[in-house]
């Protein structure tokens, strides 16, 4: 029968359900190069598991490369049977709906997928796996935002922790938390730091195989579901804790639970150059980032964090600027923030390592 999470029952700790050997069809229908698309996107950069194909009849015949920049390449298709004929072996729903609700458009497809022998992953609201009870064997529907089991409330005491705790921040949401927080973790582990890695959405938890969907997760339990993950890494040197949301979007819930649970040593805080005003809603201007920034320290500080958490470098999507003028914003911005701005996906993660080394 399809589930969610594999809970292990010592520590209850989720792990993904997915075979890794088995290929990716990423369904992205309507959604191959536009924003709606990061579960997708997120796959193709960062999954470690082999991708078979993109699944987006708009753009069939073609390479992804062919539109959208990409490192990792890979051939669209119209339809499920197409991926199936291709080697496709597992459906991750890649596209992101306004509500996380699933459009009627996709459930033929997906019936077709599991009439068909494929698992599927679904990082959406709605769960799946009641729908389809009765799987083949070594099939699986894995229902990403699902609230794990045996939560409680937070108390705290990750402040006690000996380690480094960064905790990626935002302006908006949909400004490349995510992204940053995985560039950054690699680009630590890729200099010798045992660094640990806490996946807060559906993307980070299935790229990365475990972390918890927080928002699914009741408001009561947040911050201690965030807490438990950072004490699994109390080990780690580093602990890189995927932000959510912002502290200035009405709209958002996540970023006190995430400071909470985590308290912080340090803050990376994440923007789209040139963005003035939340994307969204419009009418909300983002406030200056020296404000911001400071906003960010003080929440944290109020936690309990000791001493207090600083914003140690930024990150700012440059992708709709060219490199020249890309630099000079950087530039730009790290003279007005006093802490290096880095695009880590075009530019990588060596002035945030560096800052973060320092003390």
């Amino acid at each position: 029968m399809g589930s969610s999470f594999l809970w292990t029952s010592q520590d209850m700790e989720p792990r993904s359900m997915i075979d890794p050997t088995q290929p990716i069809a990423i369904y992205m229908q309507g959604a191959l190069g536009l924003d709606i698309g990061k579960m997708g996107y997120g796959i193709l950069r960062y999954s470690p598991d082999p991708i078979a194909c993109v699944i987006d009849s708009d753009h069939a015949g073609k390479m992804v490369s062919d539109v959208v920049a990409t490192p990792r390449d890979c051939p669209v298709v119209a339809s499920v049977a197409d991926a199936y004929k291709l080697g496709g072996r597992i459906l991750a729903l890649g596209t992101a709906p306004p509500g996380g609700r699933l459009p009627d458009v996709w459930r033929g497809e997906i019936d077709a997928a599991i009439s068909s022998g494929m698992s599927v992953v679904n990082g959406l609201h709605e769960p799946l796996a009641p729908k389809y009870p009765h799987l083949a064997p070594g099939q699986v529907v894995w229902d990403i935002r699902q609230e794990p089991p045996g939560l409680d409330t937070g108390t705290g005491k990750a402040r006690f922790l000996q380690n480094r705790r960064i905790l990626m921040v935002g302006t908006d949401m949909a400004v490349g938390k995510m992204t940053a927080g995985l560039e950054l973790w690699n680009a630590a582990k890729g200099a010798g730091i045992d660094a640990g890695f806490v996946a807060t959405g559906q993307i980070g938890i299935t790229v990365t195989g475990s972390g918890i969907p927080l928002d699914a997760i009741r408001v009561d339990y947040a911050s201690g579901a965030v807490e438990r993950e950072v004490m699994r890494n109390e080990d780690k040197q580093w602990v890189i804790v995927e932000g959510q949301g912002s502290i200035v979007h009405p709209g958002s819930t996540s970023t006190m639970p995430l400071l909470r649970g985590s308290m912080p040593t340090d803050l990376i805080l994440c923007l789209k150059v040139g963005q003035t005003h939340l994307r969204r809603l419009p009418e909300i201007e983002i406030p200056p980032l020296p404000t911001l920034m400071r906003l960010y320290e003080d929440l944290a500080c109020a936690g309990g964090t000791f001493p207090a958490a600083q914003v140690k470098g930024l990150c700012a999507n440059t992708s709709e600027l060219d490199e020249d003028a890309a630099r000079r914003e950087l530039a730009d911005l790290t003279a007005l923030a006093g802490v290096p701005a880095v695009d880590p996906v075009r530019f990588g993660c060596a002035e945030l390592l560096t800052a973060l080394e320092q003390n």
